[in-house]
């Protein structure tokens, strides 16, 4: 074979290779987990639809209180139980989180939780004997790993993942997606999202943060746009989840010093990290925190960006962020 047809055929391979490859799909997939929905699209020929369905079941099983034959369930029961791999890495993270965060976040409050109507349990308005007497058995520092079993010092003491397992959802898919040989995709369940490569315009996935007002039929109305790639974005706020009890207004975020819901500013708090568990756990962590609290932790974790929406004394809504937020922006 000829010098220039040897070059005019890998000319024609590489050219049919690129054709092939442009012609890749965005499959979509969409449902319901964890008590809310889940949309995810990727870039392939294949649909892996059933496992993506598989892996969320498998997390459901894990983390869900809300499946009564979960691993949770069974430990929050007293009931004999072994952690899996998933139940363990969530739980190590959940109190790597705490620890750093001075117990702001924390996933044995969900008695508390629950006692204010906001939990897998339904309550009403807990008095401040019943508070105090929660508070002897709450607190990260009452549960333990040991020999792959989770120990707690009180059997009183309940787990809830629900501020982590969401996140922790979005990485378990994405984790699957690149084990398929998968490069671009987007996975969001719940509003927390995991995102790699680009989207079918060939750029960076398009992500709104919504603006905080409790008016449900304004859902869809946005604080700001950010263009996202190869990391993962949680927001968490108190705008939307609420209760009125005797008149007043309760937010579902518990602080879990003092037992009772946060009273201060922060609206809405949004984390960019590499892994969306961890933004998942520092979003509801900062909503305890407050903005000057959050934003001092953010100065001393560089590789976290965050993005606060909060009311001034007159309820003008504001802004504050951090310096490497504004390269995501729109």
């Amino acid at each position: 074979m000829k010098r220039w047809q040897i070059i005019f055929l890998l000319f024609l391979v590489a050219g049919t290779a690129y054709i092939l490859t442009g012609n890749v799909p965005y499959q979509k997939e969409e449902g319901n987990i964890f008590g809310t929905t889940y949309r995810i699209t990727y870039k392939s020929k294949k649909s892996y639809k059933e496992e993506i369905k598989n892996t969320l079941q498998q997390v459901d099983n894990s983390l869900s209180p809300f499946n009564k034959s979960s691993i949770i369930s069974k430990i929050n029961n007293n009931e004999d139980a072994t952690p899996d791999s998933m139940f363990l890495y969530v739980i190590n993270m959940a109190q790597q989180v705490s620890q750093a965060t001075d117990g702001a976040f924390d996933i044995t409050v969900a008695p508390l939780v629950n006692a204010w109507g906001f939990g897998f349990k339904k309550g009403i308005e807990p008095d401040s004997a019943t508070i105090e007497e929660m508070l002897s058995y709450t607190g990260y520092n009452k549960i333990s790993l040991a020999d792959g079993k989770i120990k707690k010092e009180h059997p009183q003491t309940m787990l809830n993942c629900s501020a982590i397992a969401k996140g922790y959802g979005c990485d378990a898919v994405a984790r699957m997606l690149r084990s398929k040989g998968i490069d671009n995709y987007m996975v969001e369940i719940g509003g927390e999202v995991a995102l790699k490569g680009v989207n079918s315009k060939d750029n960076r996935w398009t992500i709104g943060v919504n603006k905080p007002i409790e008016d449900a039929k304004q859902t869809n109305e946005l604080q700001t746009i950010l263009r996202l790639t190869d990391c993962s974005m949680a927001t968490s706020g108190n705008y939307r989840n609420y209760r009125y009890i005797d008149g007043k207004k309760y937010s579902h975020t518990i602080d879990p010093h003092s037992g009772y819901p946060v009273e201060h500013s922060l609206l809405s708090a949004t984390v960019i990290a590499k892994e969306c568990a961890y933004a998942d756990a520092l979003a509801t962590a900062f909503m305890v925190m407050g903005v000057e609290k959050a934003m001092q932790f953010c100065e001393q974790h560089p590789e976290i960006e965050a993005y606060f929406i909060y009311a001034d004394e007159t309820g003008k809504m504001l802004t504050r962020e951090t310096s490497g937020f504004k390269k995501y922006k729109r």
